[in-house]
């Protein structure tokens, strides 16, 4: 099982008027991480656009627990919490703590994959989508779907 936990670099252009990161600077906190992730596993943009496919987002919902400011010392680890065999649908969770191992905020989103030719659901997803899915360290209440 791959380390999906990595420390993030808060900048201060994701600050909002009361000097902690803004709501919106979460969810590109998750996006980037979730890409960084895709491409070291080889699932990457090049990939996805030979192949006509790539990621289409349902939900995305941040629970914010505790405020981070500049300087402090962030880490983002993502986890699968469910999944199709094929890959086809799942939910992935983003957790921000602090070097105290605190939880800062939680992001769950549900997706799956579009056909970006067709711009519908890929069916069948790509045998590369499953197999750097599957990769994907899992959240203790993980459910198959």
């Amino acid at each position: 099982m791959n380390d999906f936990t990595r420390e993030i670099s808060i900048r201060w252009a994701d600050l909002d008027p009361n000097f902690h990161v803004r709501h919106s600077a979460y969810y590109d906190y998750g996006a980037q991480h979730r890409i960084e992730i895709l491409e070291r596993e080889g699932l990457t943009m090049k990939v996805m656009q030979e192949q006509h496919f790539g990621p289409i987002i349902f939900r995305e919902e941040c629970v914010f627990r505790k405020e981070m400011h500049l300087g402090d010392k962030i880490f983002i680890s993502t986890k699968m919490g469910k999944m199709k065999a094929d890959a086809s649908r799942w939910t992935i969770v983003h957790e921000l703590k602090n070097d105290k191992d605190e939880l800062c905020a939680k992001i769950t989103l549900d997706g799956a994959w579009i056909n970006t030719k067709l711009r519908k659901l890929a069916v069948p997803t790509p045998a590369i989508v499953s197999e750097v899915m599957g990769t994907f360290p899992r959240t203790d209440d993980f459910i198959s779907l």
